[in-house]
């Protein structure tokens, strides 16, 4: 039922940190005419060149963090009408755009996320750790923000207006989970829908390859929640 749908209006943001290797698969899966916009966030490879190479738009943004990336993605799209957000490393499905964005097209739901939980995996895509993790944020959701989810998912997508409203302040890995905080504190329809899951095309993980980056993300994440939390309580 998605193959009708005008994508046109979708610009695809891919936060990408020595990503050259897993490009032509992360790129090559999403719909061809989307505009894909790929945000070098500091690669000491090939990244930005491989990227150019494969016809997407780039653009690079010096300052390390997942938020700055996005944030430099939303900043180059000014034009754009829905603004999707995709994991550079080949993991995810392009094809599911539709499934993620159509929601937001359709006036059906202000935030989608895609659960990889719920959709397909490749067998080991998502460790143990992983899955247990992002299971444990999305009921941390529920708890804290009123919202249910399964996984705390990076394939999503929202009304470019709707992002800029919800004035997200955090620059590094706590980026997703004050999206969801602040669009449930808002009242709006978030909701998520199953993606398929892979094995990242190349390189390697930033964040839940090591544990070090897995406590970083952890410990932005609780400084975002008790943010959140606290703007919830004042008068």
């Amino acid at each position: 039922m998605h193959s009708t749908l005008d994508l046109g209006a979708v610009t695809v943001v891919l936060p990408a940190l020595d990503e050259a290797a897993a490009l032509p698969t992360a790129l090559g899966s999403f719909p061809a005419g989307v505009d894909l916009l790929v945000v070098d966030n500091g690669s000491a490879d090939a990244t930005a060149t491989v990227a150019a190479a494969l016809g997407a738009r780039v653009v690079r943004e010096p300052r390390r963090g997942f938020g700055a990336a996005c944030w430099a993605g939303v900043q180059a799209s000014p034009r754009a009408e829905v603004i999707a957000f995709a994991d550079a490393d080949g993991s995810l499905d392009g094809a599911d755009l539709a499934a993620v964005a159509g929601p937001v097209l359709r006036d059906a739901a202000d935030l989608v996320l895609g659960s990889r939980v719920r959709g397909t995996r490749d067998p080991g895509a998502l460790s143990r750790v992983a899955l247990a993790e992002n299971r444990v944020l999305g009921l941390a959701c529920g708890l804290l923000f009123g919202v249910r989810l399964s996984d705390l998912g990076p394939f999503r997508a929202l009304r470019r207006e709707t992002l800029l409203r919800l004035g997200i302040a955090d620059r590094g890995q706590g980026w997703p989970l004050e999206m969801v905080g602040r669009a449930a504190l808002a009242g709006l329809r978030v909701i998520e829908v199953p993606v398929r899951y892979h094995r990242r095309a190349g390189g390697s993980s930033k964040v839940g390859g090591s544990l070090p980056g897995s406590a970083r993300a952890a410990t932005q994440m609780a400084v975002v929640a008790a943010r959140l939390l606290a703007e919830r309580e004042r008068p």
